[in-house]
């Protein structure tokens, strides 16, 4: 594992315990050695997590949609900076850079960009982990909801446990440095283990 992705709000959120942890992931990731990859703009927990694994004396690549660079948001303080013509395009570059998703507090787009590199891991398209940190019970809801999904019969168990979930950085990326992908894809037995 040599980068991890972090999706994250562009926005601050009404708690500094976001703030907090946007910081102190960015520079965990840093001080193990691992390149961040993220949206590439400079505000929000977005702009705390690069800026604090820059501080540590991390490796930082962002990945911006040219529309968003165009209004000014872009971080100008990067290792890297990629501005892409399309979210598509964003996304696809940022799961093609990493070994490992992680989402800190964040919104619609937050979610969005999670559960689609989740769900490609589900289907067998990449064996890379997925996580939630865990942030003042930012994700209890919705990872009460997952486990609800398995009970209603609408998601495997095996598919559940891909989604690492922790309130502390530290936590999560040992789970990722231990994470081995299950057995089986959405509709068939992996034949390769």
């Amino acid at each position: 594992m040599t980068a991890i992705c972090v999706y994250c709000g562009s926005n601050p959120g009404n708690r500094p315990d976001y703030l907090a942890a946007a910081e102190a992931l960015g520079g965990l990731i840093a001080r193990r050695g691992l390149r961040l990859v993220y949206g590439g703009a400079e505000i929000g927990l977005m702009g705390r997590v690069a800026n604090a694994a820059l501080a540590a004396g991390g490796e930082v690549v962002g990945i911006m949609p040219k529309a968003l660079a165009d209004r000014e948001i872009a971080h100008k303080s990067l290792s890297e900076l990629h501005v892409v013509p399309s979210m598509h395009e964003r996304k696809k570059m940022m799961a093609d850079l990493s070994d490992g998703f992680i989402a800190l507090p964040g919104g619609i787009g937050t979610l969005e960009e999670l559960f689609e590199v989740w769900t490609w891991a589900q289907l067998g398209h990449h064996e890379k982990p997925c996580g939630l940190l865990n942030v003042a019970d930012y994700y209890s809801g919705l990872t009460a909801f997952l486990d609800r999904q398995i009970t209603e019969g609408f998601v495997r168990a095996e598919h559940r446990a891909m989604l690492a979930v922790a309130a502390d950085p530290s936590e999560l990326l040992d789970a990722f440095a231990a994470y081995e992908p299950p057995h089986v894809t959405k509709w068939v037995e992996r034949s390769d283990v």
